[in-house]
């Protein structure tokens, strides 16, 4: 269907790759990846002719019709859902030409044009068109809202909707999850798996694109190369061919030691079967990740806080909303040092607004509030970007932050975010939403605060960035609440999910795809298969539930003591880790010490290896069992 044959694409003197050989077929799902700047948004523009290749041969098949997101924001009093039908361009030419028809009083043209909407089956479009727009987010009562009445965001979601209702061989989606919630993009996952042309995706979620596409084109030093699979296949043998680069192996296995270190210090503490067991998996995968991006241009951490008390913030019978109207009521939440909060619930549920008001800037309709003395709180919020002085430098922006701050100080450290040479003195207003992102988060870090409360911190992130980040927050020393969409942070960063539904903040004890089950379920849908109906008697379902809760008792006893023998033999291994840190243990007099600790850990390892994965096996036993229930 496409093909590229020593393909060249320059933007103004910039080359952004070169010598691109690629094919890809009819209904393949590939996903484009590659650096902000690298040339992917290019190779849409060159798709839908609005760029023209500097060499070689670009081919597409003739009379393909190709779908995209608009990137204008729409500024029509046109009705919502009249706006998403544009978008099917065929159904509005077949209208034009009936209307046409009807005023030339054609009587056989008319019957001719009512004949082709039967064949593109325009009488259930509207439907189509409504549950497209339900799928992303708005409410049935919205369908027929002025356009203009939405937000910049839900007019993307518009545009999105658009694209989706076009009869298409070839959809182009360009970060597409960018404006959407967890759960639309639940359900675009879904209705891409259903689409039966040709899809490219740019997208920096890397759950998105594992669980949409098949293939992957990667673009890198001004090179396109496509690998089989879904991006975690792919990451697999990019952290092949990285691990024969010599140069980086040192630092490679800095991040690998990184990783294991914190799947370490989570497994010490793992007590919760269900979260636990997707928590150290998501981890272990983690390692492979790391090899994958060792290049990564972004190096920071958060510094440890000047002050941490055990508590720090502590909530009581709370009511969060805006003047009258309570969205969330009856909060009762502790926040300590270490804590690991994932915030789920439906779009509207009121996350961000519970988030506002532990910030502080939205105070609670009832209850109280108690804050520890002097606590930090470091608060990112998508409006924060707009608040950046554009006129200002980053460096004037951290100057205003701490006046004797050393310029090398300030240059050393913006680095790490990737702002580097005469970019740190120029003004941030013609910055890309990536770069104004990765600077409040800056902002934010300098100031070492106690609680973070990060609001959809990956918006305009690429996935190297989002990776810095992830790595940086596991290693935070303080609290941590997070609402996000991207859920391999989600994963790799929280250790608790709560929920926001009803009104309510409830514990959500669960993975995160217990949470897709629920939102199915909260919905009224039901992916599962249709089973009998039970004739069972409620004494002998009863009978039944206790059998199981009595196979299970052993099952969790075992659990319970494996964790405990998994905790000691962390602690020991702790300490012979202190003694072989210690430069006295390699003098000469302590060699036979020295090999006797070094023995005595490669058996430990080898023991908790066993141990862990009896552990997950134990535990996966336990889980189905429950699951039957």
């Amino acid at each position: 269907m496409i093909k590229f044959t020593h393909l060249a694409l320059r933007r103004g003197k910039q080359l952004l790759f070169s010598d691109a050989n690629c094919t890809i077929e009819h209904g393949d799902k590939v996903g484009i990846t590659g650096a902000n700047g690298c040339g992917k948004s290019s190779l849409f523009a060159l798709l839908r002719n609005e760029l023209s290749a500097d060499e070689g041969e670009f081919s597409i098949s003739a009379q393909i019709a190709i779908a995209h997101v608009a990137q204008e924001m729409p500024a029509t009093c046109q009705p919502a859902i009249e706006y998403v039908l544009d978008g099917d361009v065929e159904l509005r030419d077949i209208e034009r030409n009936i209307r046409q028809a009807e005023q030339a009083d054609d009587g056989h043209a008319i019957a001719e044009w009512h004949h082709r909407l039967d064949i593109i089956d325009a009488y259930t479009v509207e439907a189509r068109a409504g549950k497209i727009m339900q799928g992303l987010g708005f409410k049935t009562s919205e369908l027929n809202h002025s356009v203009d009445k939405f937000s910049g965001g839900w007019r993307m979601r518009l545009n999105l909707a658009q694209a989706l209702i076009c009869r298409s061989d070839l959809l182009l989606l360009d970060e597409p999850t960018n404006h959407l919630d967890l759960d639309a993009i639940i359900w675009l996952e879904q209705w891409i798996l259903k689409y039966a042309g040709t899809l490219l995706l740019i997208s920096h979620d890397r759950d998105f694109l594992d669980r949409v596409t098949d293939h992957i084109v990667h673009i890198e030093r001004q090179s396109m190369r496509l690998y089989a699979g879904n991006y975690s296949n792919f990451e697999r043998q990019r952290a092949e061919q990285l691990a024969q680069q010599q140069a980086l192996h040192e630092k490679q296995q800095r991040q690998v030691a990184h990783m294991e270190s914190f799947i370490e210090r989570f497994r010490a503490k793992a007590t919760k079967a269900k979260q636990a067991q997707a928590r150290i998996k998501a981890l272990q995968r983690m390692e492979l990740i790391a090899k994958a991006h060792v290049d990564s241009p972004f190096h920071f951490r958060f510094y440890p806080p000047n002050r941490l008390p055990n508590s720090l913030m502590s909530l009581d019978h709370v009511a969060v909303g805006y003047a009258e109207n309570i969205i969330i009521n009856q909060v009762n939440l502790t926040l300590i040092a270490g804590d690991r909060i994932g915030l789920l619930g439906h779009n509207g549920a009121g996350k961000s607004t519970l988030v506002k008001m532990l910030a502080g800037d939205l105070p609670p309709l009832q209850g109280t509030i108690e804050k520890a003395r002097n606590l930090k709180i470091g608060y990112f919020a998508q409006h924060q970007l707009e608040q950046l002085d554009p006129d200002a430098s980053a460096m004037l922006h951290l100057q205003r932050l701490d006046p004797r701050i050393r310029e090398q100080e300030i240059r050393d450290y913006l680095g790490g975010f990737n702002f580097h040479g005469d970019r740190v003195l120029e003004p941030i207003a013609p910055f890309s939403g990536g770069e104004k992102a990765r600077l409040v988060l800056a902002l934010l870090i300098y100031q070492k605060p106690g609680l973070l409360l990060l609001d959809e911190p990956t918006n305009h992130l690429d996935m190297e960035m989002r990776l810095a980040l992830s790595l940086a927050l596991q290693d935070f020393e303080g609290a941590v609440v997070l609402v996000s969409h991207d859920r391999h942070m989600l994963r790799s960063v929280t250790d608790q999910f709560m929920l926001v539904d009803a009104g309510r903040l409830t514990p959500f004890d669960g993975t995160l795809e217990n949470y897709y089950q629920w939102l199915l379920q909260s919905s009224g849908q039901n992916t599962l298969a249709p089973t009998r109906a039970s004739t069972l008697s409620k004494q002998e379902l009863r009978q039944q539930q206790a059998e199981r809760r009595r196979l299970q008792k052993p099952l969790k006893s075992e659990l319970k003591k494996l964790e405990q023998r998994i905790e000691a033999l962390n602690e020991k291994k702790r300490h012979m880790e202190q003694n072989l840190a210690s430069p006295d243990m390699y003098e000469a007099e302590e060699k036979s010490r020295l090999i006797e600790i070094s023995s005595a850990q490669s058996s430990l390892n080898g023991e908790l290896t066993k141990l862990e994965e009896q552990w997950l096996q134990l535990s996966d036993k336990i889980e189905a069992m429950e699951q039957e229930e």
